[in-house]
């Protein structure tokens, strides 16, 4: 329910808190007081359309915060929590409109957008009036009225999911019968491609693998006649190795007798023969390096031509070429088992259809049954209020071609004012009066089921008598014993009723020149005194206060 409103320099109200309780509350006061400029506030914060004109003179900005206590359960908290907000605690709508005409929202004290501020709003509070074009004359929104009386929700959820299943399916063969054609038109070149990749077994990395090959066989056969060359002057016939390692011996020999001219000679020519040893190692490990079949070489260039060809051929990379043989082996698969799985899938989507269709003609029967229950619901209240020569209807048409996600029914309210006249639209036929009666019959059996935790009537007694106002004090009284209501009356008789009185008048702004909208809460005899005012006019005579106390007296005892 609404537990505190709280508006900050809009139009006529400088500052106002506002705490609301549980059953009915009305709001009185003189015409032009600003019990619109309430409501006009209370929709702000609920998403409704923003306008710099709010603003009170002389302020740059206006605000107005909601807070709502909503059960854990209720299914706003799983909205605000879908759109990554925290839920915790009451729901505290928050409203800043600016001068200029730019507006901030915050749900929570998160910022948010006035779409979703406007979603929350829906379904926390309801406003109707006499010109009410909103949910309760929406044709659109009938349906769900109809299923949330009919306790039908939960079924039409579960139908919701068996038409995605089936247009799911229908999309699954449209796909599979698509892919079949296509295949079925290239299945020549198809098939071709398919063997000729497939006979090159392309593997993942092969490229690079065998371009590094081909360079270093190609690097090795320019070196080869080089380090044969080196292998030659080492290892040939003209070998410095023999020589150095004669000189050695023979001056070895003589060194025993000349240690001090022949030493360092003999560590030389022994150092320079291991370095020609250490040489002819190396070059014997290049030779062997170097050695390639010349038949490796040309396969290798083969292979790697070979897949650089097909790569140009397919635009693809030679990497993809794998993937690419495995996509044509599977609409080659699909192109010879395409009669098959196209059965397959037809089958499917004739299952899919057919359980969809027996739980739409369920659920169209249990709508039919719904409907005549709530129209015997809402004519029960008519006659109470003076309506007692009108007829309520609902209609629904079913049409196994109109199938959706709801089912297969369209759902509109319709009336007849009088016997013998046409039945219409709700919105068409009614009166402003009649219009506010009806809704007001409507909300009365939705109650319990299809109604949002707190109702607010706007003047909806305008223009009606005594026993007429009286049964509508009757009904909102009844109403809040289920939900929370707010009604702006004029009608003494609804007044009388309330479980809280609010009266809204106009006096001296706080600086003392301009003039500002108040709201005081009133006390026993405060309401007496007001609603005798409601009866008499201008000038309250005791007859008038009498009258009052009757008026409360009587709707307390009932």
């Amino acid at each position: 329910m609404l537990a505190q409103l709280s508006i900050r320099d809009i139009v006529l109200i400088e500052r106002l808190d506002l705490a609301f309780s549980e059953g009915l509350s009305v709001l009185t006061g003189e015409t032009g007081a600003g019990k619109s400029i309430l409501l006009d506030s209370l929709s702000l914060a609920l998403g409704g359309r923003g306008d710099g004109s709010l603003v009170r003179q002389g302020a740059d900005r206006g605000q107005v915060t909601a807070a709502f206590d909503v059960t854990q359960d209720h299914p706003v908290r799983a909205l605000i929590r879908d759109n990554g907000l925290d839920d915790e605690g009451d729901i505290v709508l928050r409203r800043v409109q600016n001068g200029d005409g730019r507006t901030r929202v915050f749900i929570n004290d998160q910022p948010a957008s006035v779409a979703l501020m406007r979603d929350v709003g829906r379904l926390l509070v309801e406003i109707h009036g006499q010109h009410d074009d909103r949910a309760l004359v929406d044709a659109d929104s009938h349906r769900m009225l109809l299923d949330a009386f009919g306790g039908l929700s939960s079924d039409v959820e579960a139908l919701a999911a068996l038409y995605r299943g089936w247009r799911a399916a229908e999309r699954d063969l449209k796909s599979q019968r698509e892919r079949v054609e296509e295949a079925a038109r290239e299945g020549d070149w198809l098939r071709a491609s398919a063997e000729e990749l497939e006979l090159l077994a392309a593997q993942e990395g092969e490229e690079e693998d065998l371009a590094d090959r081909r360079a270093l066989m190609m690097k090795a056969e320019k070196l080869a006649a080089e380090i044969n060359e080196a292998d030659q002057l080492l290892s040939g016939q003209s070998a410095p190795t023999p020589m150095v390692a004669s000189l050695l011996r023979r001056l070895e020999r003589k060194a025993a007798d000349a240690p001090e001219l022949l030493g360092e000679t003999v560590a030389a020519l022994d150092r320079a023969l291991n370095a020609l040893a250490d040489a002819q190692t190396a070059v014997e490990a290049a030779l062997r390096a170097t050695e390639f079949n010349p038949r490796e070489l040309e396969t290798t260039e083969e292979r790697l031509f070979a897949l650089r060809a097909a790569a140009r051929k397919f635009n693809v990379p030679v990497d993809g070429l794998g993937e690419l043989a495995a996509t044509m082996l599977a609409d080659l698969a699909d192109l010879d088992a395409g009669a098959e799985r196209l059965l397959a899938l037809e089958a499917r989507v004739k299952e899919a259809e057919a359980a969809y269709q027996h739980a739409a003609r369920s659920l169209s029967e249990r709508r039919h049954n719904a409907a005549s229950a709530l129209a015997q619901a809402v004519m029960a209240e008519l006659p109470a209020l003076k309506l007692e020569r009108a007829e309520f209807l609902v209609v629904v048409d079913s049409d196994r071609e109109r199938a959706g996600a709801a089912g297969i029914d369209t759902v509109e309210f319709r009336v007849r004012t009088n016997p013998g006249s046409r039945a219409g639209a709700l919105m068409k036929v009614a009166s402003g009066g009649e219009l506010s009666r009806f809704l007001l019959a409507l909300k009365v059996a939705l109650a319990e089921r299809g109604s949002a935790p707190t109702l607010v009537f706007d003047e909806i007694d305008t223009g009606v008598g005594g026993a007429v106002a009286d049964a509508i004090g009757q009904r909102l009284s009844r109403l809040s014993q289920q939900v929370q209501v707010l009604s702006v009356t004029h009608a003494p008789q609804v007044a009388a009723r309330a479980d809280a009185h609010l009266l809204i008048a106009k006096g001296p702004s706080g600086n003392g020149v301009a003039v500002a909208t108040r709201v005081e809460e009133m006390d026993p005899a405060g309401r007496r005194e007001e609603i005798a005012r409601m009866l008499a006019g201008a000038s309250v005579t005791d007859e008038a206060r009498a009258a009052a106390a009757r008026l409360l007296a009587g709707a307390e005892a009932q």
